[in-house]
């Protein structure tokens, strides 16, 4: 039977929603199917957003509609028939689960007095421990002790046990002390934070509550949070000075220069970014000044309303934004307020959740991030203005996976990230070209290289490029590894690498690898993308290289070197070439568990491989797998990721003497943050090794 927690409150708005997410983020890492659960929903055809919120996540595979109870309608009309409805559905959920989140009703329907009753008897039923989630903003201890004292007693006299509690919406300063206060309690106790921006509504969210119509700007920035909001009811001098970052301005639509000052400000270095400009009364900006706002150069959203400056501000200040439809930065920081408020070991223990047995392309992510957090390493990114990569360093800053370096015009890279929602506070920017350090590179380059002819001048001329910049950072010890090829070919990214990283000693050539996450383990794939056609030294290379890698990332090397014969059964110098390479192996690693030449299909299928090899240990148990040319590798792990629906994760670049990985161009901001994780991983096993 699954194992299954109950998120109950007796009150609104306690942030629920971050609660499960925080939940389900923490039991997709350990369990293979995470089930969610909603008891209750409101009536009608819109779908609930606390459950979309949770099924969006990548660890979640359920379609919405197993997933509700019944309605409050349902409830009110026959609460016993709707109990059992809810169970009988809910059973249906945990027979294809192994943890099921549910989370309680809202009090946004026709609630009453009874409703946390209601709640504690489904749990009851469901046979869940309850979390009992209380808000904290603006209350006294005493206040939120009486609240807990008195829902966890309504709860167990409907025999609902408690879990936990959770004290949400704390203000900051105060965190220590309801903490402290509430300790008392037999029970687990979790203190989070209020954070405004969580409840705040996006852009997105505005438009549509104002009927508005977007008359401007790039549409990517709808999703961006509006932190405050600004009546512009005074002169434009007064305005300037109260502007703020994240900022809605609501004005007159009749009044260009409100519009015009706004706009200016919003371009310039030297004031807030904001979230956009609302224009009410219905009225549009003349042509002059639209052509004149445009030519600002920024991708601020201006919206238009036919509502009036009082009706504006009334609905933007009411509205309030659910993280379902917020942005990443949203998403971002609730799951990291929930890492730093909850000792998620101790969840997992309280519930006795096991650790799966198979290893799925979600668990193994949340691996990378786990160990690349335990000891952070410094990152370099060269593309810097790239809205991935923003995306990307936002999400490593606020999980606290990495501490970064991006490269580009500062005000550039700021300013981009401000309009995008991001917070990359916590990174440095650097300019190559008007670096301090610009000049010692150039020397250490022309050193480096002056068996080439290599001089002061030229080197001056090549290292403001972003890719021989953040080399050389990693090079001279000013940041642990680099990541690049969002926006750069291979070539671009691994040739400052090979002329000034070089090597490790006792390896003679730079290869990669693919960690390939299959639905129930992780294979590596080498080389699959750097040497096209590498002799039998090299290959035996490439193989020692990638089993050290595999293990680094906690996957045992068992080593298959690949051919179209198994064995002594097949002939000719392809097939010669790999037995030499398994010979090299062999002789120089005795510690190695390797096969070879093999086919692939003795390598993987047990059935295959005791047929064909049946005293190998590695035959059909094979971890590490060596293709006898870049050919073969690169078809056969586009096709495994293509027809298996297996993550490619890669390439992870290996044998230099520090890390610098390539991203494909086509590279998602999920594919940025794991890559980052690796190399991080990488420069920690370096560390170790030195």
């Amino acid at each position: 039977m699954a194992r299954s927690i109950y998120i109950a409150s007796p009150e609104g708005h306690t942030g629920k929603s971050i609660i499960a997410l925080g939940l389900v983020d923490l039991f997709v890492r350990r369990v293979e199917r995470v089930g969610i659960f909603r008891p209750v929903v409101p009536a009608g055809t819109e779908r609930d957003n606390v459950l979309e919120l949770l099924l969006s996540h990548d660890g979640v595979d359920l379609p919405y509609e197993d997933c509700v109870g019944v309605t409050y309608d349902e409830v009110h009309a026959d609460e016993n028939a709707a109990l059992s409805r809810i169970v009988q559905r809910f059973h249906a959920v945990e027979q294809r689960s192994d943890i099921v989140v549910i989370v309680g009703s809202d009090y946004t329907d026709v609630a009453g007095p009874a409703e946390l009753a209601f709640n504690g008897r489904v749990a009851a039923n469901l046979g869940a421990p309850v979390l009992l989630a209380v808000r904290a903003l603006d209350r006294t201890v005493e206040e939120i002790e009486q609240v807990v004292d008195i829902a966890s007693s309504e709860l167990r006299s409907d025999h609902a046990s408690i879990a936990a509690v959770a004290i949400n919406r704390c203000e900051p300063e105060r965190v220590d002390e309801v903490q402290q206060a509430l300790s008392r309690l037999s029970v687990p106790v979790w203190t989070f934070p209020e954070l405004p921006l969580l409840s705040a509504a996006t852009m997105g969210d505005l438009v549509e509550a104002l009927d508005g119509t977007v008359i401007a700007g790039d549409d990517a920035l709808l999703a961006r949070e509006a932190e405050s909001i600004l009546v512009c009811g005074m002169n434009v001098e007064h305005i300037l000075e109260r502007l703020k970052e994240g900022q809605v301005a609501i004005a007159a639509g009749d009044r260009s220069e409100v519009l015009i000052a706004l706009a200016a400000a919003h371009a310039s270095q030297n004031f807030p970014s904001l979230a956009g400009i609302v224009l009410n009364g219905g009225y549009q900006p003349n042509a002059a000044v639209g052509t004149l706002v445009e030519g600002l150069g920024r991708s601020l959203p201006i919206v238009t309303t036919e509502h009036n400056t009082y009706e504006s501000a009334r609905i933007a200040s009411t509205t309030r934004g659910l993280i379902s439809r917020g942005s990443q930065r949203k998403r971002d920081l609730a799951l990291s307020a929930f890492e730093r408020s909850v000792d998620g070991e101790s969840v997992l223990a309280a519930l006795d959740v096991p650790r799966s047995s198979v290893v799925t392309p979600l668990m193994f992510e949340a691996e990378l991030i786990e160990r690349a957090r335990t000891d952070r390493k410094h990152i370099v990114l060269p593309e810097g203005t790239d809205d991935r990569i923003l995306r990307a360093a936002s999400t490593l800053l606020s999980r606290g996976v990495a501490d970064l370096t991006l490269l580009g015009v500062e005000s550039d890279v700021r300013g981009r990230a401000s309009e995008l929602g991001l917070d990359i506070d916590a990174a440095a920017v650097v300019d190559p070209r008007t670096s301090e350090l610009l000049e010692p590179f150039a020397r250490e380059y022309t050193a480096l290289r002056a068996h080439r002819g290599m001089t002061m001048e030229r080197a001056l001329e090549i290292m403001p490029s972003v890719s021989y910049f953040g080399t050389m950072m990693v090079h001279l010890g000013h940041a642990d590894g680099m990541v690049s090829g969002a926006r750069h070919t291979t070539a671009h990214t691994i040739k400052p690498s090979f002329e000034i990283i070089k090597t490790r000693p006792g390896t003679s050539i730079v290869s990669s690898v693919f960690l390939m996450c299959l639905a129930d383990r992780v294979l590596v794939y080498g080389d699959c993308a750097v040497n096209p056609d590498p002799d039998a030294e090299q290959l035996a290379d490439i193989a020692i290289s990638s089993a050290e890698t595999s293990a680094q990332f906690g996957i045992e090397p068992r080593i298959a070197m690949l051919s179209y014969s198994t064995g002594t059964s097949g002939s000719g110098a392809e097939v010669d070439k790999v037995r030499a390479a398994t010979t090299i192996v062999r002789e120089s690693r005795p510690d190695l568990s390797v096969e070879g030449p093999i086919q692939y299909d003795a390598a993987v299928d047990a059935s295959v491989a005791q047929t064909k090899l049946p005293e190998s240990d590695v035959a059909g148990r094979a971890t590490v797998f060596i293709f006898p040319d870049l050919n073969t590798g690169n078809n056969t792990y586009k096709a495994v990721q293509r027809s298996a629906g297996a993550v490619a994760i890669g390439p992870v670049l290996q044998g230099l003497n520090k890390p610098v990985n390539d991203l494909s161009r086509g590279a998602l901001v999920g594919d940025i943050v794991n890559t980052v994780a690796i190399t991080a991983i990488q420069a920690q096993a370096s560390e170790e090794q030195q």
